[in-house]
């Protein structure tokens, strides 16, 4: 851009480099790329620049007029993060309008010694206690026959290199960081201690070229000793297994994150830093070792017209999972849902042979909302545009039409806490009321799609690679921030206008109870020198927004009709509770199955 303003005409070359080493920089001075090779980059990096300048700009302004009665304040609006706010909101409303449901599953222990879990179909939930109390009783310490034991072998293969958003999906599942700071890691791994290639990737892959220096790289890791008998491995290999690792049709701009080929003193990394390299560097290790093999086994054992099954899981090689030689919390949990754990010894059994039950018993549970989205679950949701993809290798070919690039992803989600649309509440991302309010301002509007932003990802990635019309592109932008303005400017302004419900009297004076921005007050308060009872019910208790149904039937019956969910302790765990206000007016937790009562610690 500098150089167009200018006039200038001056031919020039590029220095297009993935790592910081000397190495690495000599190399990329020595094949420079010319300037017009990268145009088309060029053009996608402007057009998506101007794209966020004249929507945010334009809709925001229009946005803050019109709705600055109902949000307070500026109402800041995006291409990208209003749509990724969209995305949060919908959440919050589906915890705040789930409605548990119990259910009860019914476990049973049989001799030989082995444990089994009720099911019919493919459902193992049963709906009426009753049913589950008869299934225990029927089957208690009768006899019983194994119907089928089926085993399998199974494979797992490695997953692919980092790219900056599976680095930072990962960094915040273990440690807790959230996107910003993973980046801000990297990027220091990167840049000070060159132990690192370029983070901010897209790909997931490695080009041709590179192949020459991969044994190179695994032999810097062999003097840190929690790597060495890996890396040893990868390079005691007659040949690297390179079909999920290189793939140039894959690459774009920059390849997979991986260390460098250069000593790294660990001891130098800050903490931050020695975790996301730990990272990478097991990553890169992982990829070269073969797949990690599983014995699985199911049991279906049948007494008194009841099926049970059982299911054990034993490794018979650990293959890429030895590199890591842990298995995750996210696996044990998965696992212990389905009745199925890792090296569980099952007896030896064949079909037709008698067993019995020793022993039944029934469970009770609840169905659980939708957990809030966490930094890792909104980065893996903004990759695909808001859908849910759990196979890599397509959430590989979603990338084009996320929101946002993996560059950006961080500061949209850090844009989103300092607007106060969201807030962090432990690992959690949670919708602030502005934010719930922005996006009811905007109900049905374009602007909060992720599918739409998602294809403008597409257009502009075309426009990257050539195949793509900058000013076709431009031109739909155009059209759209004339479409927001003039939508926003047609909102009814007294419609706008936040609705004040009064809820009836207030239980200390008699005065009435109405709606504000924070909380139901009662409106005997005048001023701070004339404060009346001071009777208030905070809209925010332990992170969970209070609706105004919620405090008509505190203010009527005493106590919420239901237990609700989506509290937060002050550590961060979610819990569930129904709501009571007590003889003095505070609101106090009364907790499923129990009579006791807490008092939260604090109402936000």
């Amino acid at each position: 851009y500098i150089y167009e303003s200018t006039g200038a005409k001056k031919p020039v070359d590029r220095l297009w480099i993935s790592s910081m080493t000397k190495q690495a920089i000599k190399e990329g001075f020595e094949r420079l790329r010319p300037g017009d090779q990268l145009a088309p980059l060029e053009a996608a990096a402007r057009s998506r620049s101007e794209a966020d300048w004249l929507v945010g700009m334009n809709a925001t302004r229009a946005a803050t007029i019109r709705g600055r009665a109902w949000v307070g304040g500026v109402v800041s609006l995006g291409r990208v993060q209003t749509p990724t706010l969209a995305m949060i909101v919908k959440r919050e409303r589906e915890i705040q309008a789930f409605v548990p449901e119990p259910y009860w599953l019914v476990r049973a222990a049989f001799e030989p010694p082995y444990d089994g879990l009720w099911f019919e179909g493919d459902e193992t939930r049963i709906k009426e206690a009753g049913r589950a109390d008869d299934i225990v009783a029927r089957v208690s310490g009768k006899d019983g026959e194994v119907e089928s034991v089926e085993r399998k072998e199974q494979s797992e293969r490695a997953p692919l290199l980092y790219d900056l958003t599976s680095l930072q999906r990962d960094a915040n599942r273990r440690f807790g960081f959230s996107a910003r700071r993973t980046l801000q890691a990297a990027q220091s791994l990167y840049e000070g201690k060159k132990a690192i290639t370029y983070p901010r990737t897209s790909s997931r892959f490695l080009s041709g070229d590179l192949v020459p220096q991969l044994k190179p790289t695994a032999e810097t890791l062999v003097p840190i000793s929690e790597y060495a008998d890996a890396a040893r491995y990868v390079l005691a290999l007659q040949q690297l297994p390179l079909g999920r690792v290189v793939n140039d049709a894959r690459v774009d701009d920059h390849h997979a994150i991986i260390p460098t080929d250069v000593e790294h003193d660990v001891t130098e990394f800050t903490p931050d830093e020695r975790r996301v390299f730990d990272l990478v560097a097991r990553r890169f290790l992982a990829v070269f070792h073969p797949r990690a093999r599983y014995a699985r086994t199911t049991i279906v054992t049948l007494v008194e017209d009841e099926r049970f099954r059982t299911r054990g899981k034993v490794t018979l090689e650990a293959g890429w999972r030895s590199v890591y030689g842990h298995q995750s919390d996210e696996e044990r949990k998965a696992q212990e849902e389905e009745g199925e754990g890792e090296g569980i010894e099952l007896p030896e059994l064949r079909q037709g042979q008698r067993v019995r039950c020793v022993t039944a018993a029934s469970e009770a549970k609840e169905t659980k909302p939708p957990p809030r989205y966490t930094e890792a679950t909104l980065l893996s949701a903004m990759e695909t545009a808001g859908k849910l993809v759990d196979d890599e290798e397509l959430r590989e070919a979603m990338k084009e039409r996320g929101l946002g690039t993996p560059a950006t992803r961080a500061e949209t989600i850090e844009t989103l806490i300092r607007r106060e649309y969201v807030e962090r509440v432990g690992k959690d991302l949670q919708a602030t009321p502005k934010g719930l309010q922005v996006i009811t301002m905007l109900e049905e509007h374009r602007l909060t799609s992720p599918e739409l932003t998602g294809n403008w990802e597409k257009e502009l990635s075309d426009i990257e690679h050539g195949k793509g019309d900058r000013t076709k592109f431009m031109r739909e932008i155009e059209d759209f921030t004339r479409e927001t303005v003039e939508q926003i400017a047609a909102l009814d302004k007294e419609k706008l206008r936040p609705e004040r419900v009064e809820l009836g009297p207030c239980p200390r004076c008699g005065e009435t109870i109405r709606e504000n921005s924070r909380a139901y007050g009662c409106t005997s308060w005048k001023s701070r020198e004339e404060p009346g009872c001071g009777f208030v019910i905070w809209k925010r208790v332990a992170g969970r927004t209070l609706t105004p149904e919620v405090a008509r039937q505190l203010l009527e019956e005493g106590r919420t009709r239901e237990v609700l969910s989506g509290f937060r302790s002050k550590n961060g765990k979610p819990f569930r509770a129904r709501l009571v206000l007590n003889g003095e007016g505070k609101i106090e937790f009364e907790f499923p199955a129990r009579s006791k009562t807490v008092q939260p610690t604090a109402a936000e």
